[in-house]
């Protein structure tokens, strides 16, 4: 469809109207940086986490949770609810430990200086680094880890920014970008099939932050909980996908990362803050 067809001509200059972004319009702008003052609230854990339980989110606090599994005690965390409908990310205490208002962030108090690290991929690093756990150690196993947990951060734009927005979320449907973004997704899950036909994991035989990742994502949209798109996708084709999804599921540090930062769906899955594991028990 051309642009005339659409009734659509860019302008020379783009200019930004408030009005036109749809249910995120009160939060979205065109520059960085903070809109109000409001510090950062710090708690009595060694580890400060500021985020939500989208899937950015959750991928943080499923690995904190599985590093406690492991009977690490240093990977004691308090969670602070972000709302990000509200706003919270554009804090100036917020801004200051993610210049870019995304969460999650994450403020290592143990460090001789607090140590800020923000973008889930690379907080996952960090707390794998930290805490010796979820990365191997050898090669080939490393780079194939670490490729698959770059694979995400690279491809999650399509699957949310993409067709999850304009699937889900866009004021109004078009064809064309559904589409677009819809065909990328299902190449996507062909990619993942086709790894996991290989491997019982993205790393291999064994478990690694390149499925906490991945999960929360692809794992979540083959299981039904984002999007509501299953049928329109036709996910249950991709049946490697969905056997390794249900694995994850079933881990019990997943299902307790789940609920931390959660403000929505049933009351006894929601956990706002989480500051020690008694509130998840």
């Amino acid at each position: 469809m051309s642009n005339n067809e659409t009734g659509y001509t860019p302008p020379p200059v783009w200019t930004w109207d408030s009005e036109s972004g749809g249910r995120f319009a009160n939060i979205n702008r065109p520059v960085a940086g903070a809109t109000h003052d409001k510090d950062l609230p710090v708690g009595e854990q060694p580890l400060q986490l500021y985020s939500l339980a989208t899937p950015n989110g959750v991928k943080v606090t499923i690995m904190l949770e599985e590093v406690l599994a492991l009977g690490k005690t240093a990977a004691e965390y308090d969670a602070w609810l972000i709302n990000i409908s509200e706003g919270d990310q554009f804090g100036s205490g917020f801004v200051a430990a993610n210049p870019n208002s995304k969460i999650p962030a994450l403020v290592d108090h143990s460090t001789e200086s607090p140590t800020r690290v923000f973008e889930s991929g690379a907080i996952l690093m960090y707390l794998a680094e930290k805490f010796d756990a979820f990365l191997p150690a050898a090669q080939p196993a490393r780079a194939e880890c670490l490729s698959w947990l770059f694979w995400q951060m690279g491809s999650a734009p399509f699957l949310g920014g993409g067709f999850g927005h304009f699937y889900a979320y866009a004021p109004e449907k078009y064809e064309y970008p559904i589409n677009r973004y819809a065909m990328e997704v299902k190449r996507q899950l062909d990619v993942l099939d086709q790894r996991l036909a290989q491997a019982p994991y993205l790393a291999g035989e064994d478990y690694s932050i390149a499925d906490m990742a991945v999960y929360p994502w692809y794992g979540v949209l083959v299981t039904g909980e984002i999007y509501d798109a299953q049928e329109f996708l036709q996910v249950d084709g991709y049946t490697q996908v969905k056997a390794w999804a249900g694995k994850i599921a079933a881990r019990p540090a997943v299902q307790r990362g789940e609920r931390v930062n959660r403000v929505w769906g049933p009351e006894e899955l929601r956990v706002p803050e989480r500051h020690s594991a008694s509130d998840l028990d």
